[in-house]
């Protein structure tokens, strides 16, 4: 069981949470700071105080009173009129990983929600009740109002969710769960939905699934350098430790250990003096793409235990403040660092697939064919490749110079920080795919010159590619390989 508290909250614990199914639990200490916070907007109501989101309209409403009759019917309303969202559904796993930051955020005690609310919120997320959340319709700010609605709409027992791999409407999954829908009180729409959550979820699956990526683009490189005898060199100690980057000095050290005992990597000068930089600056590029990786886990972690929503209460009720806490621009630009960090993963891994495959860059058969001319080999997959470097050149352009007015212009600079975290999950997915065609040309290049030669680690992980796609020995549909190596090396939650 892992506690909340509304601080502390790390990746690896969300990742307990989604892939080891552990359960999550407010901790009493929290649960009784957002009761007494609680009684503060209770006091608010009763004594008839004009305060913003909870007898006051939103946005560019902000400044019409709402009667004391209506303080209930104003947050469902707002829940039901925010739920635009369209297109496809959030990944299960990211919709999940929503509703327990959500909680986890409420739990700082600052948003004025009944402790019921969190406690439904953690039911859903134990009991695998996930809501249906369109990826489209959020501007980053006031966080991500869309997304957040129809999260916010199961625990009414509107909308739709996934249970026990099912789609179906809110109601039916929370009766088959055991669960009561609730009746939003007092500014509890607005808690609910004025976050940064849905980006902040969506980044940490990504950052789960691009930290993965990177320990995988390490071990295929390294493949690599043995299938086109790669100058070892280049990977000395002295080298990295001279320019001073801990990234880069560790994914050397990585690479070092991963060819110790290999007799397919050669000394400089043996067969050429240097290797393309595609081979020889390995250290370098992955090395700037895990710092970029490190910056982004700083700043998930902070957001991951912030207050993003507004008005925030302090002081037992003494002092209501309306901020902007909700705007996503830190995560915005660290989504969209992430992006072009993973982007480059895939660019330099495509440069080492044309020096696997072409004849002119290397002294293996033409792309790596049997029969070359015959037999096309691995030429269009390094086509695919190159599609996919190419749209991601694309993707990687940043969603947080971008921002339209919203509200009558009483929002009128947005962070489009959701969209940056869905276009670096696409990215990631498309890196995948790069590096799986690298490992297919790399195994191909290994048998070439002999895997009795490879070093140990790489001959293991040789091994376990051949349990997934065959030699090849002749042409056939290489879409297929493809994907069941993209998938293999796909983060797995079990």
């Amino acid at each position: 069981m892992i506690s909340l508290t509304g601080k502390g909250l790390t990746i690896e614990q969300i990742k307990e949470i989604l892939c080891r199914k552990q359960k999550a639990a407010a901790s009493d200490t929290s649960l009784e700071a957002v009761a007494k916070n609680r009684e503060a907007v209770d006091r608010i109501v009763k004594e008839r105080k004009v305060v913003y989101g909870i007898n006051t309209g939103f946005g560019k409403f902000s400044d019409v009173l709402i009667d004391q009759h209506h303080v209930h019917d104003l947050q469902l309303n707002l829940i039901r009129s925010h739920a635009c969202g369209v297109g496809d559904p959030f990944p299960e796993m990211a919709a999940k990983a929503m509703v327990l930051l959500r909680a986890n955020a409420l739990l700082k005690g600052y948003s004025g929600i009944r402790p019921i609310v969190i406690q439904r919120l953690l039911e859903l997320v134990n009991k695998e009740i996930i809501p249906v959340i369109p990826q489209q319709g959020s501007l980053g700010a006031s966080g991500d109002l869309a997304p957040l609605s129809h999260l916010a709409l199961v625990l009414i027992g509107e909308g739709e969710a996934f249970y026990k791999g099912v789609r179906m409407d809110s109601m039916s999954a929370l009766r088959q769960a055991g669960i009561r829908p609730i009746k939003l009180e007092a500014k509890e729409g607005l808690a609910l939905i004025n976050g940064t959550q849905a980006m902040t979820a969506m980044g940490v699956i990504g950052y789960m699934e691009a930290e993965q990526l990177a320990n995988d683009s390490d071990l295929i490189a390294s493949m690599t350098i043995e299938g086109l005898n790669g100058i070892i060199d280049a990977f000395a100690e002295e080298i990295h430790e001279a320019r001073g980057y801990q990234q880069q000095i560790e994914t050397a050290a990585r690479i070092r250990r991963f060819l110790a005992d290999s007799q397919l990597t050669t000394a400089q000068g043996e067969l050429r003096v240097q290797d393309a930089y595609s081979l020889r600056c390995i250290p370098q590029v992955h090395g700037a793409s895990r710092q970029a990786l490190d910056y982004v886990k700083e700043k998930l972690e902070i957001e991951m235990n912030a207050a993003t929503d507004n008005p925030l209460i302090f002081d037992h009720g003494q002092k209501v403040i309306s901020g902007g806490n909700f705007h996503g621009q830190p995560i915005a630009l660290a989504m969209d660092f992430m992006k072009i960090a993973i982007a480059e993963l895939a660019n330099i891994s495509e440069r080492r697939i044309e020096r696997l495959v072409n004849p002119q860059l290397n002294d293996l058969p033409p792309f790596l064919s049997s029969q070359p001319g015959l037999q096309s080999g691995a030429m269009i997959m390094q086509y695919t490749a190159a599609s996919l470097v190419s749209e991601n050149k694309t993707l990687a352009h940043p969603a947080s110079v971008d921002s339209i007015p919203s509200s009558a212009n009483q929002e009128d600079h947005v962070s489009m920080g959701t969209i940056a975290a869905r276009h670096a999950y696409q990215i990631i997915q498309n890196a995948r795919r790069v590096l799986a065609i690298e490992f297919i040309c790399a195994m191909q290049a290994v048998e070439y010159r002999g895997i009795d030669k490879m070093a140990s680690q790489t001959r293991k992980f040789y091994e376990s590619g051949r349990n997934l796609v065959p030699s090849i020995d002749q042409d056939r549909i290489f879409s297929n390989d493809i994907e069941k190596v993209a998938e293999w090396l796909k983060l797995q939650c079990y």
